[in-house]
């Protein structure tokens, strides 16, 4: 590659001009084939595979493509489209080893309506500790508190796929109904 540089770097007029007139150095004509912005004689990738994007879209390869459905005519359940305005609110319940959280939200907008936890400044005060089952109730009746403020007195719950209704996050929800909040359970 360097020995074509050159070749092309001494057969440019550049060079011609520096031995009729004497006016730049030779080191620098040299350079100027080799940084001239491009490199002339290097392949498209380094390692032999393209770095572009894919042909049918703008995203790189290495993008996660999402699923297409099989059958992409297929329409939605009255009860997959009305859902979600039937029963607007989300329980969403945290538990970790040092606190418990719990929030209702609104479904359609996403906005928190009511938010408690026991890393709060009035709860963390009161409390034992921060992740026992006496804090899940306490987070629970402050949450249907705060619910009620916000007008809101019903919510369903779906746990997750790795959270088993039992324990902590029964006490939640238990703690909720027994404070006046209809929470419906979709266990499955």
């Amino acid at each position: 590659m360097f020995k074509r540089v050159i070749q092309n770097a001494w057969s440019n007029k550049r060079v011609c001009e520096f031995q009729k007139y004497n006016s730049r150095p030779i080191w620098y004509t040299l350079t100027q084939s080799i940084h001239n912005g491009q490199v002339d004689y290097a392949p498209r990738s380094f390692f032999g595979v393209e770095d572009f994007p894919d042909d049918d879209n703008s995203r790189p390869y290495t993008y996660k493509k999402d699923k297409k459905s099989r059958n992409p005519h297929k329409q939605l359940s009255f009860k997959q489209r009305t859902v979600a305005y039937m029963e607007p609110f989300t329980l969403d319940v945290l538990i970790s080893k040092r606190f418990v959280s719990a929030s209702l939200t609104h479904r359609v907008t996403c906005k928190q309506v009511a938010v408690a936890g026991t890393n709060s400044k009035d709860i963390k005060a009161v409390l034992k500790s921060r992740s026992d089952i006496p804090a899940c109730m306490a987070v629970g009746k402050i949450l249907a508190d705060r619910a009620r403020e916000a007008d809101v007195y019903t919510a369903s719950y779906t746990p997750r796929e790795r959270d088993k209704f039992e324990g902590k996050i029964r006490a939640v929800v238990q703690s909720l109904i027994d404070s006046g909040i209809d929470v419906k359970v979709y266990l499955g």
